[in-house]
């Protein structure tokens, strides 16, 4: 299947959940509504892409007769692993997604699974999914925050991150572990923890 742009994937998703609930498809006008659109075009044009990759389809010169054809991936990314100890590189492709739709995750949120014991003392170990959300304002992150960082040549690790003037500080939760030390314009921070996940099975 040919990937959706944002826009696309956009109204999709709320066509899949319109037609769900109302066992019809919406007309135009409340797609644009939905789209936060003025003009008919975009909306138009978006369908149009939405049936030629096969996602949609509908019968030429009837209302309202817009069916869905496939289904989204449902869940949060997987988008690889986070070293809890030494540093990896996480992936930037889904390697798998986990339907967690029990839990209120906040918008593009996405999960990495934990390698590694350097987070024990906050009840983090091997094995688990750490769920993190985009770092819009690095600047404004509280020192303390359980984060996923990349470091400069070095990886990525989770760790807490701590700012003191040009400087951060990676700290862990294992004693067995020193604090990574490098200044700011090094360190890029790719989320902050929000969620744990431990299947105990």
């Amino acid at each position: 299947m040919e990937r959706l742009t944002e826009a696309q994937k956009q109204l999709y998703e709320w066509l899949a959940e319109y037609i769900r609930g109302h066992q019809h498809s919406p007309s135009i006008r409340q797609m644009m509504q939905a789209m936060n659109l003025k003009s008919p075009a975009p909306i138009q044009s978006r369908l149009e892409h939405l049936r030629n990759k096969g996602y949609i389809e509908w019968s030429e010169g009837k209302a309202r007769t817009i069916r869905v054809l496939q289904a989204l991936k449902q869940g949060v990314p997987i988008l690889g692993t986070i070293a809890a100890g030494g540093l990896i590189e996480p992936f930037t492709e889904a390697v798998e997604n986990i339907d967690l739709a029990h839990l209120s995750l906040p918008p593009q949120a996405y999960a990495l699974r934990v390698t590694g014991d350097s987070m024990i003392e906050d009840s983090i170990v091997e094995g688990d999914l750490v769920f993190l959300r985009p770092v819009l304002e690095p600047d404004q992150l509280k020192n303390g925050t359980i984060v996923a960082a990349r470091v400069d040549s070095i990886g990525t690790t989770l760790k807490r991150f701590y700012r003191l003037g040009d400087r951060i500080t990676l700290k862990p939760a294992n004693p067995k572990y020193d604090p990574i030390e490098v200044n700011a314009i090094q360190v890029q921070v790719q989320g902050s923890l929000v969620a744990i996940w431990r299947n105990y099975n």
